[in-house]
């Protein structure tokens, strides 16, 4: 018993750098508050209590569980379990930001740009069925997915991509629609007219404060001009990538029907989606005009019923 606590106390006195630290307490939390740690824990020491001897029984109480959750945090098997249930529960949480923000798009988004995105699922679903037809001739295992899982996934991510990029498009245009360049133009050359009729020798507080205000409206209205061409450029780069992403998705769709070679579609549908980075990274950028918030959570797409019947 003695060199069981030995062991586990000289565990908490091992130095461990800020990341390691938080996550050997997450662990330790984990095997503290398990129900039937907790049980036995306070049976244990409600008995040392009224035993009669609480001096004595209680500090052996304290070194068993210091024993029992020094050995059981730092058991490999135990810490891949609080890991898997961790990622268990962000994976939830993401799950239902991708369902929320899938809401809102389709519910946004104009018929004619639902009507795109549906054309290239609907493409996608085409191929699935032909490839189940090349590999299972005379209709066998129908009921099964054509393409591999991760081909799938592969698809349903890139599929998520255009789907946003086709509200960042329509945002974009009713930014660019609701914002007038020339009216901001306007309003800097306004207030720069107002700013020089104040003598730039005249210190009193009155003008000082005026002169503050016109300088302050001179420079947001600037930054409003550089942010309109900003979103003038990235408007035209989204209609570029929306063209780009639906004929590498046709492409992928088609290496499926015609090489029938699992890690080469994979590795295809990854290269695509890592030459998207800087699509979503722009995406990321234009939060101001869309208002998605990042999502890391892939809805299901693919197999999912159309959109525009939810």
């Amino acid at each position: 018993m003695m060199i069981a606590v030995c062991r586990a106390t000289s565990i908490f006195c091992v130095p461990l750098n800020p990341v390691a630290a938080v996550r050997f307490g997450k662990y330790i939390k984990t095997a503290f508050t398990n129900h039937w740690n907790l049980l036995v824990f306070l049976g244990a020491a409600t008995f040392g209590a009224i035993s009669g001897q609480p001096d004595v029984v209680i500090p052996l109480v304290v070194a068993g569980e210091v024993a029992y959750l020094g050995m059981l945090s730092t058991h490999p098997k135990f810490q891949k379990y609080v890991d898997a249930q961790e990622a268990k529960q962000t994976r939830s949480a993401s799950s239902v930001d991708a369902q929320r923000t899938l809401e809102r798009i389709a519910g946004s988004l104009p018929r004619e740009s639902m009507d795109r995105f549906e054309a290239l699922r609907t493409r996608c679903l085409e191929l699935q069925h032909i490839a189940s037809e090349l590999k299972s001739p005379g209709g066998r295992n129908t009921a099964e997915l054509p393409l591999e899982s991760f081909q799938t996934d592969g698809l349903d991510r890139l599929l998520w991509i255009h789907l946003r990029l086709l509200y960042t498009e329509y945002a974009l245009q009713r930014f660019l629609q609701k914002t007038s360049e020339q009216q901001i133009r306007q309003d800097i050359q306004n207030s720069e007219k107002r700013l020089a009729t104040i003598p730039t020798g005249d210190l009193s507080p009155q003008q000082q404060r005026i002169r503050r205000a016109i300088e302050d409206n001179i420079a947001t209205c600037k930054d409003r001009l550089a942010n309109l061409l900003k979103a003038r450029d990235n408007y035209e780069l989204v209609k570029l990538e929306i063209e780009r992403l639906e004929n590498k998705i046709r492409s992928l769709s088609e290496l499926a029907v015609n090489r029938q070679e699992p890690d080469y579609i994979s590795g295809q549908v990854d290269q695509v989606a890592a030459s998207m980075l800087d699509t979503e990274k722009t995406m990321n950028e234009l939060q101001f005009a869309t208002g998605l918030d990042l999502v890391e959570e892939t809805p299901d797409l693919l197999r999912s019923k159309s959109l525009q019947t939810q």
